[in-house]
């Protein structure tokens, strides 16, 4: 609030389940925040419009505060900037918080230290630096005020080289950051790089991890009980120790205690590296075929690439039509798509790439980053804010 009054209590735009928070719920009806829900299309359309009326009523409003990456990260690089902030095609002004202090307590991300932990630790110091950089106004061009997309990314460009990070394409989608490739979502870690650690914790040798995905596929395969299985079944079907280690296999592909095999077993089979990609493609198509007729519909694509690659696919129409040309959907002609296309192509090229360092009988550890700095860091942070 502090921050706020110099810039005359400026009102910002927040996810509408924030209004129950204690605290900070009042706070934010009291700022006439923008709320918009991100499961809600009309919502977010809603929100839109609320903000570009309020950036263009020449005073009438306060200014607004933005979060252009709409999420926190280690502070190491900047992810894709949404354009929200860029709509109206107005001047902004990019804010810098800087956090000089011995220990960095105030970020947390995707994984590791969550946000009540990040509380804890910051509330447990006896006080907390920060500094606060205004950058000049930033006046956008006449092509930047046609193309938002064009107006953020040279924003984030800006903002990248005053806080000595890079500008990067990733973009949270769910608690993932993914890269877009034609529609599709490359995760920065397929979450089966956790699940191989997880079944090395609990006592699987490589061999066993071997056996357990040859299990795996050959129940997705008989299509008695359906590809989705409880924990307890899970843990029976992997030989695993632990229920624990079960449940936290299921939480890695889903919300609740229970998983679809095909994409546990899809996922791990593609960063395993004990098939060829032609080989790891075929026994996908095939789960998917339920009805085995040859062909899959859109939607099975969708859950085929999802299964691949680790992470729920929200728009595969773009690989869709390309793969389908002059009729259905065929096993042969995604494998040429994915293998010759000049665009899908490099999604034979990033699996091949992750299995480089993850395969079976070599491995004898994960690298969890993945060779990127978007997750780890022990430097202070910069959590990037926009006015």
């Amino acid at each position: 609030m502090l921050v706020l009054c110099p810039t005359q209590l400026a009102t910002v735009v927040s996810r509408s389940e924030n209004t129950s928070l204690p605290v900070i719920g009042a706070l934010l009806e009291f700022n006439q925040s923008v709320l918009v829900s991100r499961k809600d299309p009309e919502s977010r359309k809603k929100a839109v419009a609320q903000l570009i009326q309020r950036l263009t009523s020449d005073g009438y409003w306060p200014q607004m505060l933005m979060f252009p990456e709409g999420t926190t990260t280690n502070g190491r690089s900047l992810i894709k900037f949404k354009p929200g902030a860029f709509l109206a095609g107005v001047p902004v002004q990019p804010v810098l918080l800087h956090y000089p202090n011995r220990l960095d307590t105030v970020r947390w991300t995707y994984k590791g230290t969550t946000w009540m932990e990040a509380i804890w630790l910051t509330t447990s110091q006896l006080y907390t630096n920060m500094t606060v950089e205004f950058l000049p106004v930033y006046k956008p061009s006449e092509e930047e005020k046609k193309d938002p997309n064009l107006y953020a990314d040279n924003v984030q460009k800006l903002m990248a080289r005053a806080l000595g990070v890079p500008a990067t394409d990733y973009v949270m989608e769910g608690k993932v950051p993914v890269s877009k490739l034609g529609g599709l979502s490359l995760p920065l870690e397929s979450p089966a790089r956790d699940a191989l650690t997880e079944l090395r914790r609990d006592g699987l040798g490589e061999h066993e991890i071997q056996a357990a995905i040859d299990r795996i596929i050959d129940r997705c395969g008989e299509d008695t009980e359906g590809s989705k299985v409880s924990v307890e079944k899970l843990a029976s079907l992997l030989g695993l120790r632990d229920r624990r280690a079960a449940v936290h296999l299921c939480s890695l592909y889903s919300k609740g205690e229970s998983v679809d095999l095909r994409q546990l077993g899809l996922s791990v089979l593609a960063l395993s590296g004990l098939k060829d990609f032609g080989s790891l493609l075929h026994s996908a198509f095939t789960l998917f075929d339920r009805e085995h007729r040859g062909s899959l519909s859109a939607q099975q694509l969708s859950d085929l690439m999802g299964a691949l690659l680790g992470v729920p696919q929200q728009d595969t129409t773009a690989l869709y039509t390309v793969a389908c040309s002059g009729g259905p959907l065929t096993e042969e002609k995604l494998l040429r798509v994915l293998a010759q296309h000049q665009t899908y192509r490099k999604v034979k090229e990033f699996l091949e790439s992750s299995e480089a360092s993850v395969t079976l009988p070599k491995a004898k550890g994960v690298n969890n980053n993945n060779g990127l700095s978007v997750i780890r860091d022990t430097s202070p942070p910069h959590n990037k804010k926009q006015e």
